[in-house]
């Protein structure tokens, strides 16, 4: 069995230098949606690109003893008027938009370090990093391995404050939040 010991963490605060670290990590975990019009590799790239672009983003990547990443985590910091309080319905509470927050935008694992951890301490990892916000939000495909994605977050302590729909081709997704 692999553990999550087996894996190194590295942050980053800027993207090219695991722009192809990430692009390979989210290829193999989405693997069976890449034919889905949201989940497409150029989608996703267009989306990271963008994400790595704003302001605040930060990356932490889990890498095997030999260099291969199996995991990545990347975040943005988003303020009051930003596109993802204004996607969620109903509108969040002033309490967690009125201070900038954490956007967790993305995270992924290979399938033989799932279950290791590896995805909680690159999560962890990335939110010691910001020491300003307060909350910090995700959106997750309720769908996703048939709830276990979300039922994990909210083991971690994230609960449902709404829905969003980011893109047309997007699922609906539920918005959650918690406290750093």
């Amino acid at each position: 069995m692999t553990t999550a010991h087996a894996t190194t963490l590295r942050s980053f605060t800027e993207l090219n230098p695991v722009r192809d670290d990430v692009i390979a990590v989210y290829s193999d975990v989405r693997a069976e949606l890449l034919h889905l019009p949201n989940y497409a590799l150029p989608a996703f790239t267009e989306r990271l690109d963008r994400h790595g672009s704003d302001p605040g983003w930060a990356a932490v990547l889990a890498y095997t003893p030999d260099g291969q990443p199996v995991g990545y985590a990347y975040s943005n910091i988003i303020e009051a008027d930003n596109r993802w309080w204004k996607r969620i319905t109903p509108a969040p509470s002033s309490a967690y938009t009125q201070h900038p927050a954490v956007a967790l935008k993305e995270l992924g694992v290979c399938v033989p370090w799932r279950k290791t951890g590896t995805s909680k301490r690159m999560h962890d990892a990335l939110l010691a990093e910001n020491v300003t916000a307060r909350y910090v939000s995700l959106m997750v495909n309720p769908a996703a391995g048939d709830g276990k994605v979300q039922r994990l977050y909210e083991s971690w302590g994230y609960q449902s404050i709404g829905i969003s729909r980011p893109s047309p081709e997007s699922p609906i997704l539920t918005a959650m939040i918690r406290p750093i």
